[in-house]
């Protein structure tokens, strides 16, 4: 028989110790498991909070007992009993409520459930797909829910720490003007002005500079974000970002902020303590290093350039390429010696579908190499190698000739491929990193222009201001970017506070006078009225709550998330509206 609620829960299914032994409880929560022992039922009983055991017993109640029977995984339910400990040998040690158990005196059932699709249990074996067509099901499940407990904690504790460091919380528009810069803009048809469209925001970059030209001195939020761009494991259409702005400052302010709530973030959600100041690298020593601008410095294992070193010697494919302008780099995975033909073949692979031309290596053994170019090369040019990639008997020396960001991005990708396949990455560990001085242009071919690295607002480096027209390419952004275990968490920079700099960004970027008012004339009006110096940065919320949770991906973090082509599979987003709709827009949909 279903039940009204008449009962009030006293407890949660999480918090019951031996210190509330005899006394009498009410919890309220769904049949997690039952066990049948013959003479006695068990329970589960399991909310957010955790999970009970509750007994039925024979001699206390036969009715109680046989009504238990009925009870089936996923029934919402309430029990009232006394709690008592569990007997000797009972406790179980991986609970937090493991040392007791409720005797049941009664219990309702609010609702019944239909079998369920797929457990609701950690580590699910069920299609991410089926997954989210029943979102509500594995939103039940407790990694799930551990998950969201964590995106939740999370928030507070920005919030918490920006407020004590005198931040307003102020809100910005979701529906604006598109500036289609970057990834395509998502719009939306306006009814009362046909014809014309608002935009979804990308991030609110202008408008929190706008704040700081009103005044506002230190600005966040919590945001909602959104890009039409082609997805993957750490993307969304729309994603969550903390934004941050801040007048009269530099980056070490901005770094400051940062550190001291990635302190407490960690500190209280992972009981982990980082270490400050995080240790800074410039772009191009990042890609030098480790061949990433988004470095996981878990584990050493740097990138060596030895092109110095090779370029007289008598192996053609060194010597040539650096002839040619490219360069000879490698990796010392230690104690690899003992990998076979098979594996280094693997590698050679690796690299080839990367775009490269493969590998070559050498084992390292007492005073010697194991390798097929090692008759190519000097005693003093062994002795100078393994100088400098710090070798030693029983390493493997892997080394790519080439291009040079090529090279580097094919050894950085190879890098931490062996990290993985090797182990030696420790779980619990955690490494920021700044990574600073981004080129503020990048060339483009096809379109035969200059694009902004990081957005057209970044402020270039006072001391390159002279290069911006004669060598743009040679100019560095204030821009900067947190790194935490090889993923980018947050970005930034100091923004142009002044109007003559912001035009001459424009004019490289060949968006003209007319243009640039047109996409940007309120912020360009703005900075005539005084803007102060201002700056600022942008956590990825969901990376940041992917990083904190352990998992790989941020849908498993986003209470509902698109699929990987854009799609909502539990209420089927985005679907067709009915016509009338659109024609109230004063729209038609083109046939292919």
């Amino acid at each position: 028989m279903i039940e009204q609620l008449t009962e009030k829960r006293t407890h949660t299914c999480g918090e019951l110790k031996l210190t509330q032994v005899n006394l009498q409880v009410t919890l309220q929560g769904w049949v997690h498991r039952r066990r049948d022992h013959g003479s006695l039922i068990f329970i589960d009983i399991r909310d957010i909070h955790g999970l009970t055991q509750i007994v039925f017993d024979p001699n206390e109640s036969e009715d109680l007992y046989t009504r238990a029977k009925e009870l089936k995984p996923e029934y919402v339910i309430a029990v009232t009993g006394k709690v008592r400990p569990r007997p000797a040998g009972m406790v179980n040690k991986n609970l937090a409520t493991g040392e007791v158990e409720i005797l049941v005196s009664s219990f309702k059932i609010y609702n019944l459930a239909k079998t369920t699709p797929f457990p609701i249990i950690d580590q699910v074996d069920a299609t991410e797909e089926h997954r989210f067509q029943y979102r509500y099901l594995d939103l039940r499940r407790p990694e799930m829910q551990k998950n969201l407990i964590i995106r939740s904690r999370t928030a507070k504790i920005f919030r918490q720490y920006l407020d004590s460091q005198n931040f307003l919380e102020i809100e910005t528009p979701f529906l604006m003007r598109s500036t289609p810069e970057g990834a395509r803009d998502f719009l939306v048809p306006s009814r009362i002005h046909p014809g014309k469209f608002y935009a979804l925001p990308q991030s609110p970059q202008t408008y929190k500079q706008v704040l700081m030209v009103a005044g506002y001195d230190r600005y966040y939020q919590i945001v909602k974000c959104f890009r039409d761009e082609d997805l993957r494991a750490d993307r969304q259409p729309e994603f969550t970002q903390v934004d941050l702005e801040m007048s009269f400052i530099d980056e070490q302010d901005v770094f400051k902020i940062v550190e001291e709530v990635m302190l407490k973030v960690f500190d209280s959600i992972l009981h982990v303590k980082l270490q400050r100041p995080f240790p800074v690298l410039t772009y191009e020593a990042a890609l030098e290093k480790y061949g990433s601008d988004k470095p996981d410095l878990r584990f050493k294992m740097q990138i060596h350039e030895i092109s110095h070193l090779v370029a007289e010697s008598e192996f053609k494919v060194f010597s040539a390429t650096v002839k040619q302008q490219g360069i000879v780099a490698g990796i010392n995975l230690k104690n690899g010696a003992n990998y076979s033909r098979k594996q280094i073949d693997s590698l050679n692979q690796f690299v080839i579908e990367l775009g490269g031309k493969g590998v070559l290596t050498a084992k390292v053994t007492p005073g010697e190499w194991e390798s097929s170019f090692r008759k190519f090369l000097s005693d003093a040019q062994v002795v100078e190698i393994n100088e400098k990639m710090e070798s030693e008997a029983g390493d493997l020396l892997i080394f790519i000739a080439g291009e040079k960001w090529k090279t580097l991005d094919q050894l950085g990708r190879l890098r931490l491929k062996l990290a993985e396949d090797e182990a030696l990455i420790k779980s619990n560990q955690y490494e920021p990193l700044w990574v600073v001085d981004f080129p503020l242009l990048e060339f483009d071919q096809e379109s035969n222009r200059y694009n902004a690295m990081h957005h057209p607002f970044t402020s270039p480096r006072r001391e390159d201001l002279e290069m911006l027209e004669t060598n743009p390419l040679q100019v560095k952004a204030r821009a900067y970017d947190l790194v935490i275990n090889g993923y980018e968490i947050a970005g930034g920079s100091i923004r142009n506070h002044q109007q003559e700099i912001q035009m001459r960004i424009f004019n490289l970027l060949k968006i003209d006078v007319q243009e640039a008012q047109e996409k940007f004339g309120f912020l360009l009006d703005a900075l005539k009225y005084g803007a102060p110096p201002h700056g600022g940065i942008a956590f990825g919320f969901d990376r940041l709550v992917m990083i904190l949770a352990g998992c790989t991906s941020i849908r498993d973090v986003i209470a509902f998330p698109k699929t990987t082509s854009a799609i909502s599979l539990m209420d089927n987003s985005p679907s067709q509206v009915d016509e009338a709709q659109l024609r109230e827009l004063k729209i038609s949909i083109l046939k292919e």
